[in-house]
């Protein structure tokens, strides 16, 4: 007897699993979905709200708080409680290292080009495994709401984000137990929501402005028989409301002359003013003056001095559309709409100064907040087939990656990428004096690449012997319309070069292709575990192996103690990668590191005078 799947909130037949459209933000997070009527809407599960806060908090217990009710922690747990998250995702230390202070919780600074961890309690987790607890929030909603499973989704990122943001928000959605479709820029979605771009007869030149909690971006779309091509984006993935919050609360602390020692022992004050100075941007909407305390502490501005304190960085926004058009090789004529996304539009300096820049009113008839969900609701649907109007070009239909250490697989094209495509990454040697690095290509989407298809493997070689680290090699894939690949290896010092050509698609049915994605989601939980077991193994042998050449060239400035006490840490960070617990290797690889950075400072000091004097040290 064949199965039907009903609605049960709406009463309609469903062919499948209903295809929702998540906006993942740094401040809250919504799910949308096409209601019967063929509109997006925007899901509010019993009556919480649209908006889910981003925001997750660790109980004593084991517990896991997602939303609404997390929120209530940032103030009597700070440092138990995570938010901003996306500022973090596919990001190194490096890149963070400057904003360290804005977050109450710890972030682990352990290698500068290591991607970021976050550890509360003696856990450590990283910004994928966090931002799919929200996702998961999000799931758990939509399918109470329509009392249906939600097992696929679209997923928007900012234009701005890169490849390795674009791959952690991916797989964060899979770990959610989430089939992410398509990664679709928040300035398509927030143009789809407006209309703009169904009509396969329109061609429009649409600026969308994006000003969100914790990341702005402004991109020039150009739309045409509805294919969505962005022509340049500029902006900042670290400027946002936050900074408005943040500029309000630096203001407050100057005037209420707190020093630095106080905020620094007291890190719940620091969130309560941190949400009060959010109370009072927001109040701005409909006063002109904020005036409220904390205990003893006056927490007063209004609004022009408001505008006075943010009129920087809203005119580092207007930079950036300037910057935006030059690189588009455009002028303010050429722009037919303004689109305003993000919450941080409502503000009223930032409106008035882009429609002041673009000389045109601007569209904010759609909720900012609501707008980038609601366009990705559609592109679901048109990925549903569900909208014969709009050009879908050919997807690929598994995810094409090579083999990592530790045997894991590193997408470098994601599944249902457009066809034709090209996309590359840069490694690197991980032992001195390699001259030779195997490059195995797979398809499939599971972590471990024993999981998955292995469509061929060659050696590139004559690579240069340098330490480890230094060689870099470019691996580009190239997809052509007929789906042959085409992957290519060069090693950039030297110019050694070697290619094949594979079909990836050759010899694997429908059937199989939607077998290995259903195993990618039945065992994302597992998987996600090993891949991280094994890459904290990797980072710790890397670190063993660092350290102990350190330590043997570098004697001669370290005391007996201090080699003694690095050798107990090495020792125990070795006893940890035989074992199972990625925490305690990180937890070893954390107290490693603290031992050890202060006196490799010292000795790297000692090699900068040595070298100004013409002497150098290795």
């Amino acid at each position: 007897m064949a199965k039907v799947s009903i609605n049960l909130a709406t009463g309609s037949l469903q062919k499948e699993d209903i295809i929702v459209g998540i906006d993942l933000g740094t401040t809250n997070s919504l799910v949308a979905f096409i209601n019967p009527d063929k509109q997006p809407l925007v899901i509010n599960d019993a009556g919480k709200g649209v908006l889910v806060p981003s925001v997750i908090h660790f109980g004593q217990t084991g517990d896991i708080t997602v939303g609404n009710e997390a929120k209530d922690y940032l103030t009597t747990d700070p440092t138990n409680t995570i938010f901003s998250v996306k500022r973090l995702l596919g990001r190194s230390y490096k890149d963070i290292e400057n904003y360290q202070d804005f977050f109450s919780y710890k972030v682990i600074d352990d290698d500068t080009e290591s991607l970021v961890k976050i550890k509360v309690g003696d856990k450590f987790y990283t910004p994928i495994e966090l931002s799919s607890l929200i996702l998961k929030e999000l799931k758990e909603r939509a399918e109470h709401a329509l009392k249906t499973p939600v097992t696929r989704a679209v997923i928007t990122v900012p234009a701005y984000f890169n490849d390795s943001q674009r791959q952690a928000t991916r797989d964060a959605g899979k770990l959610a137990g989430l089939d992410v479709l398509r990664i679709v820029n928040e300035p398509t979605a927030a143009s789809l929501a407006y209309g703009i771009g169904l009509n396969p007869e329109e061609t429009k030149t649409v600026a969308v402005y994006d000003l969100g909690g914790g990341t702005f971006d402004v991109s020039i779309l150009q739309i045409q028989n509805g294919i969505f091509e962005v022509l340049s984006t500029n902006g900042n993935t670290f400027l946002g409301g936050d900074d408005f919050d943040r500029a309000i609360a630096d203001y407050w602390i100057a005037e209420n002359k707190i020093d630095k020692a106080t905020l620094e022992s007291n890190s719940e004050l620091v969130q309560q003013i941190r949400l009060k100075a959010e109370e009072a941007k927001k109040s701005f909407a409909h006063q002109s003056i904020f005036i409220e305390k904390i205990g003893e502490i006056w927490c007063t501005i209004d609004r022009a001095k408001f505008e006075e304190l943010i009129s920087g960085k809203v005119n580092e926004t207007i930079d950036a559309c300037r910057n935006a058009l030059k690189d588009a090789g455009l002028t303010i004529t050429d722009i037919d709409e303004v689109i305003m996304v993000g919450g941080s539009t409502r503000t009223a300096l930032v409106k008035q100064k882009v429609a002041e820049f673009f000389g045109r009113a601007v569209h904010d008839d759609v909720n900012p907040d609501e707008v980038v969900a609601l366009g990705a609701a559609l592109q679901a649907d048109i990925l549903a087939g569900n909208r014969s109007d709009i050009l879908l070009l050919d997807v690929t239909p598994l995810s094409l990656g090579i083999e990592t250490m530790g045997g894991l697989m590193d997408v470098i094209v994601p599944r249902n990428s457009k066809v034709p495509t090209k996309a590359g990454r840069q490694y690197t040697t991980s032992v001195d004096g390699q001259v030779n690095m195997k490059i195995t290509v797979y398809q499939g989407e599971r972590d471990l690449v024993k999981e998955n298809r292995k469509l061929a493997e060659f050696d590139l070689k004559g690579i240069p012997a340098m330490p480890a680290g230094f060689p870099k090699v470019d691996i580009n894939f190239l997809l052509n319309a007929d789906g042959i690949l085409k992957v290519q290896a060069v090693e950039l010092r030297s110019g050694t070069k070697q290619e094949v050509e594979v079909k990836p698609t050759y010899g694997i049915t429908d059937d199989q292709v939607e077998q290995m994605l259903i195993d990618s989601i039945t065992h994302a939980k597992d998987d996600v575990a090993q891949r991280m077991l094994i890459e904290a193994r990797t980072e710790g042998e890397q670190q063993v192996y660092t350290v102990n050449r350190f330590i043997e060239k570098n004697r001669e400035h370290l005391s007996i103690a201090e080699i003694t006490q690095t050798v107990e840490h090495v020792k125990a960070l070795q006893e940890a990668l035989t074992g199972g617990d990625k925490d305690i290797i990180h937890q070893k690889l954390d107290e490693l590191n603290d031992y050890t950075r202060p006196f490799a400072e010292r000795v790297m000091d000692v090699a900068i005078s040595h070298a100004m004097k013409g002497k150098s040290i290795e």
